[in-house]
């Protein structure tokens, strides 16, 4: 069973930066899907970045260049760098891990709990 922990968080003024990072425990089947999603209060939750199944990153609209994921497949980790944070980046930020289960013949999902990220005016 594969567990996410998010971590780095936190409340940072606009035009600043974040890094998040993303640690997964156990086995990670093949073929896979991993990134970041979040979702503010009352929206519906977004995906922000996520690595495909060809291992290629993908981008949300409304990152427009400000963010940057990387992944270390040795560690298992995803980190999402943010700059030029606005205000609209607020948000809780989720781990995602979409891996697909040939013992089970089926997609399985992992989420992350959760980082909050505010970001002032």
């Amino acid at each position: 069973q594969v567990q996410l922990v998010e971590s780095g968080g936190g409340l940072v003024q606009a035009g600043g930066s974040l890094r998040l990072s993303c640690a997964a425990s156990g086995t990670i089947f093949r073929p896979n899907t991993m990134g970041w999603y979040r979702q503010a209060p009352g929206k519906q939750r977004d995906r922000v970045a996520h690595f495909t199944t060809s291992g290629g990153p993908n981008y949300a609209d409304f990152v427009e260049g400000r963010f940057t994921i990387s992944r270390d497949n040795a560690k298992n980790t995803v980190d999402l760098q943010m700059n030029s944070l606005k205000p609209e980046d607020a948000a809780v930020y989720y781990c995602y891990l979409k891996h697909f289960s040939y013992g089970e013949g089926r997609w399985l999902e992992v989420w992350g709990q959760g980082t909050l990220v505010f970001v002032s005016s």
